[in-house]
């Protein structure tokens, strides 16, 4: 029985050769290192070092900053994802100007579109999370804009807004 952590466990590849197998390592080995903050967050700048244009190794940044509690760091993370999912549909970087005619946000088969509203719930999640209470109620109101059948799911966290504001009174 091999171990979890051999080299065939670290060389395994994932995203069809898109990310260098570099980067990809280096995610591999900050989840091998995940008990060890500055460790695992070293193989992740490691990552961003080597692919930068590549949203996956955003993505382990933002997800080792979320589950560590970092929150704020998660926050900065999760901006950096918003603003390059923009890019990559070719919609304004600003989430306050993106409409709903501009891509299919309530599609599944559209996902791009799909990937720019989990990111922008994460962020909208993140700000309600820190205390940004208006910020993160501005953005689930504009996910239920982009998304009026709900299938992101973001009436569910304004509801709990709603419950939250109405126990503090």
């Amino acid at each position: 029985m091999s171990n979890i952590w051999d080299d065939e466990w670290l060389n395994r590849r994932y995203y069809e050769g898109l990310l260098p197998e570099a980067a990809e390592r280096h995610l591999h080995l900050a989840a091998r290192s995940y008990a060890d903050d500055v460790r695992a967050e070293d193989h992740l700048m490691d990552a961003i070092a080597i692919a930068p244009e590549h949203m996956v190794v955003y993505l382990g940044l933002y997800k080792f900053y979320f589950y560590k509690g970092r929150l704020s760091e998660a926050l900065a993370t999760a901006r950096i994802c918003l603003q390059r999912s923009a890019a990559e549909l070719g919609i304004d970087p600003d989430w306050h100007k993106v409409r709903e005619r501009q891509a299919d946000f309530g599609s599944y088969d559209a996902p791009q579109a799909r990937f720019y509203m989990f990111v922008l719930k994460a962020y909208g999640y993140l700000h309600l999370r820190l205390g940004h209470l208006a910020t993160g109620s501005k953005i689930m109101d504009k996910l239920i804009e982009l998304d009026p059948t709900d299938k992101i799911q973001a009436r569910v966290l304004l509801e709990v807004l709603q419950k939250k504001e109405e126990d503090d009174e």
